[in-house]
């Protein structure tokens, strides 16, 4: 079965709220092995609407829209719907009284419009809606399974799960699930990867292998489909062992983590803590640091030195060390690291300093950023980076390096 997900309302188009429907949908639809090739989100105009749903029905089986199934004149789904398929839309007595109950139990007057959301597709099963009044709805028609679904997520969530999953599972003629794990690579570019990984893309079929670029980063998406779980995670752990292989020294965790995730869980594991002091990332890192739970456990504060002053005089930066090597130098950067870490009594010490732009600092030009490294035991260095991109994106990528030099290090 492919399916197409339709999401309807004009709220949409203007940014003013996401389409958390379509993952969710998305998500599900995976579960039971149901290929999603196409999120279509479309406006409260029913000629609009008219042309998405053509195109659906050109290129999926199981079209489902959210959205649109409401009290008002733009709320246009079922009707422009009815219309596209020949199908009345008559009054469904339970969900009518639904709508009339909900109003009784919050004591307020229903009006009169409220009843156009007891209309449902004629010879459609109806989807009861037990956290608001709008019911959704599913039909049939000439080969393509129509599902109507409403736009509140609070609404549409647990209608799917306690309705329409059942529905769609009934429809199947072959029950397959379809799996994924997301592997996550730092320090290496997406097109030396894909260089390394070349003939896995090439011939890949199940499991598919879907390289994909996130800021600074780098991730594959392995997807298998097959009726059993278990033979699922099997395909994937095949592929995924011969793709490590090749690069696993940039590999850092998979799924969802995140490498200020995995420093702190590696900190926690060894039982370290750690202080950063940071120029030209003004607190990124620390402020990172302390959205992880548990962050408590192994961080003991930081020091954002942006002057020179404070560097000197807060920090304890030598006078020698700026006017010999400047601010942006490595040397600085291990001299920070080991006045933070002693100040603040912590196993290791981080800093960051350098040009994050839009103008060169000291001769050195944008881009370049140095990370100091302080340990307990004495070892202190620095790592050099020369970082093309916008200032914003020059302290992030100056934060995730800084976790992955960790990382590689602990």
């Amino acid at each position: 079965m492919d399916a197409e997900i339709i999401a309807v309302g004009s709220e949409l188009l203007l940014g003013q709220i996401n389409n958390t429907n379509g993952r969710f949908l998305s998500q599900q639809f995976a579960e039971m092995g149901i290929n999603v090739f196409y999120h279509t989100v479309v406006g409260d105009n029913d000629r609009r609407l008219q042309q998405a749903i053509e195109i659906a029905e050109s290129r999926a089986n199981l079209i489902v829209f959210t959205g649109g199934l409401g009290p008002t004149k733009d709320d246009l789904t079922k009707e422009t719907i009815a219309r596209h398929i020949g199908k009345k839309l008559v009054f469904n007595d339970e969900a009518l009284q639904s709508i009339e109950a909900y109003f009784q139990k919050r004591e307020r007057p229903m009006t009169e419009n409220n009843k156009k959301q007891a209309l449902v597709l004629e010879g459609s099963e109806v989807l009861a809606n037990d956290h608001g009044m709008a019911p959704g709805m599913v039909l049939s028609k000439s080969g393509i399974t129509y599902m109507l679904l409403p736009g509140p997520p609070s609404e549409m969530e647990p209608m799917f799960l306690s309705y329409g999953y059942e529905k769609i599972m009934n429809k199947l003629e072959k029950h397959e699930r379809i799996d994924s794990k997301v592997l996550r690579f730092y320090g290496i570019g997406e097109a030396e990867l894909e260089t390394v990984i070349e003939d896995l893309l090439v011939n890949q079929t199940n499991p598919t292998i879907a390289p994909l670029a996130a800021e600074g980063e780098v991730t594959l998406r392995i997807t298998a489909k097959d009726s059993s779980k278990e033979k699922c995670e099997e395909l994937i752990l095949e592929a995924e062992k011969e793709i490590l292989s090749r690069v696993g020294k940039f590999h850092y965790g998979s799924d969802n983590t995140s490498l200020i995730k995995e420093l702190v869980k590696e900190l926690t594991i060894r039982k370290l803590s750690i202080a950063a002091a940071e120029s030209l990332t003004g607190g990124m890192f620390q402020e990172q640091l302390t959205t992880i739970p548990g962050a408590g456990k192994v961080f003991k504060g930081g020091i954002v030195c942006y002057t020179n002053d404070a560097k000197a005089n807060v920090l304890g930066v030598s006078d020698d060390t700026i006017s010999e090597y400047g601010v942006v130098s490595g040397e600085c950067a291990m001299e920070m690291a080991s006045n933070v870490r002693n100040k603040l009594d912590a196993d290791v010490g981080i800093s960051f300093t350098g040009v994050a732009g839009p103008d060169e600092q000291e001769g050195k030009p944008v881009g370049t950023v140095f990370i100091g490294i302080s340990y307990r035991d004495g070892n202190t260095h620095f790592k050099e980076l020369n970082l093309s991109g916008s200032r914003g994106q020059n302290r992030i990528r100056s934060v995730k390096y800084g976790c992955h030099y960790l990382l590689r290090d602990l």
